[in-house]
């Protein structure tokens, strides 16, 4: 696949890689691959479709912290679920192995970009102006608290639709916000005393300002379709703010990669139809542009089809139908070199690709399919003579084994030479987390000799290096956690961009089961043969 930066005569300070929605992980699975290649040319920091304050804490782990845990990372480090996500956690994971040994300027570092809140809500900003006084030694917790008052006044979604429930032009809330003006201003007065965690300090004095801004905006007199728009544009704007500061404390370190849904990062207006009405607002990546003009470039997603999401392949005419032939695989294409088409059918779940979003990007990363179990299954399936079974009650199969698949050639079912599991077995196999929502594993019987040409070693020696592998990371072909003595390889949840390399080690067990059956096949006949001699 062609390198991001093959597309640029000069790499962007700013790129944006976007996705077309949330929930495809073949999109944050190539924005791994595509992150850590370009960190070997200078890029020094990811921002993604995250909490900007609630990311100090990813960021912790990432530098190697001590205290964070992986855990405690994906946990409090991410907004919106997306800690959740798998490919997350190996973001994660590589970028804090990546920084191992290297010095400060070289090192890696993440940032979430989005405002604490959800576009049905925001909470109070009492936790991130605790902070700031906590970091200045100023006593000002039970003035706060005494404005705040109760929660729950400020996380009712109701206010959200009506304005007059809404606390964001209350007196406390106004008082609030000189408050929190008053901590930044203070904040940069001490600065030079304070300057270790004053960034930290900074993030969380920011994030307060911005509660207390979607607030306001919530309390506004409003027509319903006015107010979403008004919304989804304040916390667009709140993102744009946060990615230029991202960018000013990067910009002596590196280039910097950001991650999110087109909308948010695309050039032109973003628009989105709310109770039958059309609303249009600029995104974050409209300001930016506006801002730093050439030193922003914009790669969109595109996606053919999502068998996680329940998305169908497009039809031939439409921009992504177009994009899908004459390859499989993934592939970024500059948006110049593609024709007008029609544009396909929006839903919720899918932002299609439309003339705008063409014509003000600079390429298309284009995914033809998400993959899944039943979508590898149909390849192996494709082969001559495979034959599937299917773990079942109805077969007897235990039930932590229901839903796997086991694929063998011929009647003869000793020995499958793939499998796709979504289990863990409890006290045997539980290294990949298969447990985890989506998560799947393909094992492949490789054989001595391919097994010893992927990992260093024969399988005999397993146990010796079995501490080297990470067998829950996706996109990596590891020993079989339990079955690697036998030559047995295995992959976790692979992206589109595996398929060649899978093809290529099916082909090798499918015909090391194809030789397996023709030489019992053989026998069987032998066997016959002297049964008969004997007869006569």
């Amino acid at each position: 696949m062609t390198s991001l930066l093959d597309l640029f005569a000069v790499p962007p300070a700013l790129l944006a890689l976007g996705e077309p929605t949330h929930g495809e992980s073949a999109f944050l699975q190539i924005r791994n691959e595509a992150f850590m290649s370009l960190a070997e040319h200078g890029y020094r920091s990811i921002a993604l479709e995250s909490d900007r304050a609630a990311g100090l804490i990813a960021d912790e782990f990432v530098r190697g912290s001590a205290v964070v845990t992986l855990d405690r990372a994906l946990a409090e480090g991410f907004s919106h679920g997306f800690g959740a996500a798998p490919a997350n956690r190996d973001l994660l994971l590589r970028m804090r192995e990546y920084n191992v040994g290297r010095s400060a300027a070289e090192r890696l570092t993440f940032h979430g970009f989005d405002a604490p809140l959800e576009i049905e809500g925001a909470p109070s900003p009492r936790r991130y102006l605790t902070r700031v006084c906590d970091f200045l030694d100023l006593d000002r917790c039970a003035e706060i608290d005494d404005l705040i008052g109760d929660e729950a006044r400020w996380s009712d979604t109701a206010a959200i639709w009506e304005p007059g429930r809404s606390i964001g032009c209350s007196a406390d809330a106004q008082r609030l916000r000189v408050i929190a003006d008053d901590l930044l201003t203070e904040l940069y007065l001490q600065a030079p005393r304070r300057p270790e965690g004053w960034h930290t300090a900074f993030v969380h004095a920011t994030s307060a300002v911005a509660v207390l801004r979607y607030h306001a905006a919530a309390a506004a007199p409003l027509k319903q379709e006015e107010r979403f728009a008004r919304l989804v544009e304040v916390r667009d704007a709140l993102m744009a703010e946060n990615l230029l500061a991202i960018r000013s404390a990067e910009a002596h370190r590196g280039p910097t990669l950001v991650f999110a849904h087109n909308t948010h990062l695309q050039r032109h207006l973003s628009t989105m139809t709310m109770a039958g009405t059309d609303v249009s607002w600029a995104g974050a990546g409209a300001i930016i542009a506006a801002l730093l003009d050439d030193r922003y470039a914009v790669i969109v997603g595109s996606l053919g089809a999502s068998p996680a999401l329940g998305i169908e392949a497009p039809a031939p005419s439409t921009y992504e139908g177009r994009l899908q032939q004459g390859t499989t695989l993934p592939r970024y294409v500059r948006a110049s070199d593609i024709e007008t088409a029609e544009q396909r059918t929006h839903d919720y779940r899918y932002f299609p690709l439309d003339q705008a979003t063409i014509e003000h990007a600079d390429a298309v990363l284009h995914i033809p399919s998400g993959v899944n179990a039943a979508m590898l299954a149909d390849r192996i399936l494709a082969l001559p003579g495979v034959e599937q079974f299917v773990a079942s009650e109805e077969n007897g199969s235990p039930e932590s084994a229901w839903g796997d698949r086991f694929f063998y050639v011929g009647p003869d079912r000793r020995q499958p030479f793939a499998t796709i599991v979504e289990h863990d077995v409890p006290g045997f196999d539980v290294a990949s987390q298969l447990d985890r929502p989506g998560v799947f594993r393909l094992n492949l019987d490789l054989g001595r000799a391919e097994f010893e040409n992927l990992f260093g070693f024969p399988p005999r020696a397993f146990e010796d290096h079995r501490h080297e592998f990470d067998f829950a990371r996706l996109d990596t072909f590891v020993p079989h956690p339990g079955y690697a003595l036998y030559g047995f390889g295995s992959i976790v949840m692979p992206g589109p961009h595996m398929l060649p390399e899978i093809d290529r080690l099916l082909a090798i067990a499918h015909a090391r089961a194809v030789n397996r059956h023709e030489r019992a096949e053989r026998r069987a006949a032998d066997q016959q043969t002297h049964a008969a001699d004997q007869q006569d």
